[in-house]
């Protein structure tokens, strides 16, 4: 390209090109420094999209015929810079017209690496994807107090797409740039500003000064060690990759995600030449959007989009009050206060209370907010023994054990203290809502909110309706469960709802099979082969035995025999107290037995491994159709979301409703088993209709 500078002369400046016409920058010069504010209509949150960057290019020709002092970029959004690329825009292209549109973007960003002027961007809040790769591009990175940058693309299937493998690994130590971009966790302030991600962390009120000093080159750069140096090398890559390989191969298998270990031989192959690094990005990235793992990932990405826009307007819902500080209330209660809900937590012991309010002080550290956020969130959050706050809660939820008879009798305490308008739920796991709302004090503002353990982990929130809940109460609940930041699925009263009913028998099959002598590490690494993130019967002691077991007969109760029986000695081994890793030990002794946490290398072929495999998977897809059948969920979409976001299931796989559609044969399978192992293999009726 022509440099445009060598054109300009000091008589010529009165002739300079008015800014070209823009919809996603907003342009504004003072003193010579040109800042562009990123503002995309149309939304809280902005991403690069194609028009972004076409309109980006238009002003960097600007900003250089114009002879301008300094470029500043910046977003006029409050949720932060920007959260990555427009998903939307490259989802369903084939190789070619990726190949095209990722040559177009690169062209834009090594223009605005190549201006003459320093160029600097401020960030702050999310900076993801293409927003981070959009900052990489400049001379200086100055981040406002609480950014959060990072590279999220392997949760899709991919690796950063405009220049974010080569920049990252230029700009900061290698190893900690391919950590980044290999596991897809943000970099939070301080680290960032520690790495030299970013140069300067400030508070907002000292950003213009912090740019003058970025423009004036008074900023002082974190110099790269002799390490970073070192893996400049091919020798040291090697080494290095070849780690990074076998770390990756236990959380993301090669055969079920091909992202990371393409990652890792860029970095291997060129990561000492950056202009051969840009290319092999280009052409990996192309090649990875076309595999069924990136389409599949992307799909989950739509499925949580479309949850979080089912959540609604606002709940009304300020003051939340918790029965129950067992792990479930507590972190519920934790969770409200940290989203900025007033919470009272109630429970018939004080030692309970006081261990929940330290879970939250170790809550807030590990997502790391502010000392005065996480004290502000502590304020929010009070112990509550005498249960006054059941008169002022907009929302009280029980989270009590997991009997009947209790429960009624914490809602008939209710009936004459609750305020009106008030709405009651159960975060019940296994107890029918129909034996539960004639002894809630309105049955119309009765509902259940089935949280999934741990509440600050597990994004998804069950919405039970029954039969005589008011439409309104499911609204107002499914907006309080946006509002946390959680994705809320409606399902109707059913025996498990949607997902322990799915769930349920790929664990009640390990039992089964344990029950038959099979060995436990290889019932688990069945699964782990299959994608699952957790084994049948790691899984079973994780949820505790006593859990699994309730929820067991719960489902034989409502089912018959679409479930398999449960052995005797699962019972035993609750009435010992042997009930999982809480207590030490469960189907593992948790003091020296360690369950398999990769499926172990790859066995092409082995046919008793994959029948292993489809009794524990095949279930589920059963299950998962008889749910639709019977309008437990509303659409596949939202079935296959919450068995993504509710358990882990096997996201690169698209939920059991895509895998059984995708492989095609699942009833015939369904049908070899049932002849083999009985009639809770046989194939749901809904298949017909599913096919």
């Amino acid at each position: 390209m022509t440099d445009v500078m060598d054109e300009i002369t000091p008589d010529s400046m009165t002739d300079a090109p008015r800014p070209p016409e823009v919809t996603t920058w907003r342009r504004e010069e003072i003193d010579g420094v040109v800042t562009l504010w990123l503002d995309v209509p149309g939304t809280g949150t902005n991403v690069i999209s194609d028009t972004v960057l076409r309109e980006l290019d238009g002003l960097i020709d600007h900003a250089a015929a114009a002879q301008a002092r300094a470029l500043v970029l910046r977003s006029a959004k409050p949720s932060g810079f920007a959260a990555g690329a427009d998903i939307d825009a490259f989802a369903g292209l084939d190789r070619d017209a990726a190949l095209t549109l990722l040559h177009q973007g690169h062209a834009v960003l090594d223009k605005l690496a190549a201006l003459r002027c320093p160029t600097v961007a401020v960030i702050h809040g999310n900076t993801l994807g293409g927003g981070l790769e959009l900052a990489l591009a400049c001379d200086h990175r100055i981040g406002l107090d609480g950014v959060k940058a990072g590279f999220p693309e392997v949760q899709l299937g991919l690796h950063p797409g405009l220049g974010g493998t080569f920049r990252l690994t230029g700009l900061i130590d290698p190893v900690e740039a391919m950590q980044a971009m290999l596991t897809g966790k943000s970099i939070h302030d301080k680290k960032a500003k520690r790495l030299g991600l970013i140069d300067a962390l400030v508070p907002e009120r000292h950003a213009d000064a912090a740019i003058e000093a970025a423009i004036a080159g008074r900023l002082e750069r974190t110099e790269r060690d002799l390490k970073a140096s070192a893996l400049r090398t091919a020798p040291a890559r090697s080494i290095a990759a070849t780690r990074m390989r076998q770390e990756a191969e236990k959380s993301a298998p090669l055969q079920h995600y091909p992202a990371p270990t393409a990652l890792i031989n860029l970095w291997q192959d060129h990561g000492g030449d950056p202009d051969a690094m840009q290319k092999a990005e280009i052409a990996s990235f192309a090649e990875l959007l076309q595999s069924a793992a990136a389409q599949n990932l992307i799909r989950v990405f739509f499925l949580r989009r479309s949850l979080k826009s089912g959540a609604g307007e606002t709940s009304g819902i300020a003051h939340v009050h918790v029965i129950g500080a067992g792990a479930m209330g507590a972190e519920i209660a934790a969770w409200s206060a940290l989203r900025g809900k007033r919470v009272t937590l109630e429970d018939v012991a004080l030692e309970p209370l006081g261990q929940a309010v330290r879970n939250a002080v170790d809550l807030y550290k590990r997502k790391h907010l502010k000392s005065i956020d996480a004290r502000d969130a502590l304020d929010r959050m009070m112990p509550d023994p005498t249960g006054l706050g059941r008169a002022r809660a907009d929302l009280v939820i029980e989270a009590a054990p997991e009997k009947a008879d209790l429960k009624e009798k914490i809602f008939a305490s209710l009936v004459d203290t609750m305020k009106d308008g008030a709405i009651l739920a159960t975060n019940t796991s296994s107890l029918r809502l129909q034996s539960l709302y004639d002894a809630a004090p309105d049955p119309a503002r009765f509902a259940g909110l089935h949280f999934f353990n741990p509440v600050s982990k597990m994004p998804l929130v069950e919405v039970v309706a029954h039969e005589a809940v008011a439409q309104a109460t499911l609204e107002r609940l499914a907006a309080f469960v946006g509002e946390l930041d959680r994705l809320p699925v409606q399902v109707r009263d059913y025996p498990g709802f949607a997902v322990n009913r799915i769930l349920a028998p790929y664990l009640m099959e390990a039992m089964t099979m344990l029950d038959e002598g099979m060995d436990k590490h290889e019932i688990d690494r069945a699964a782990l082969a299959f994608g699952m993130p957790m084994g049948p019967v790691t899984l079973a002691d994780q949820v505790g035995l006593n859990i699994c077991l309730e929820v067991a007969r719960s489902l034989q109760n409502g089912l018959e025999d679409a479930m398999p029986k449960v052995p005797e000695w699962l019972a035993e081994k609750v009435e010992k107290g042997e009930t999982g890793k809480k207590a030490g030990k469960g189907l593992y002794d948790w003091q020296g037995d360690t369950p398999p946490q990769s499926a172990g290398p790859a066995r092409q072929g082995d046919d008793v491994a994959m029948r292993l495999t489809d009794r524990l998977i095949l279930p589920m897809c059963n299950a998962a159709v008889e749910c639709l059948r019977e309008r437990v969920v509303a659409t596949a979409d939202e079935l296959d979301a919450a068995m993504i976001f509710g358990t882990g299931w096997a996201p690169f796989r698209g939920g059991p409703i895509q895998y059984a559609r995708q492989r095609g044969d699942v009833p015939q399978a369904l049908e070899a088993l049932a002849r083999q192992h009985g009639a809770r293999f046989t194939p749901d009726a809904g298949w017909s209709d599913l096919a």
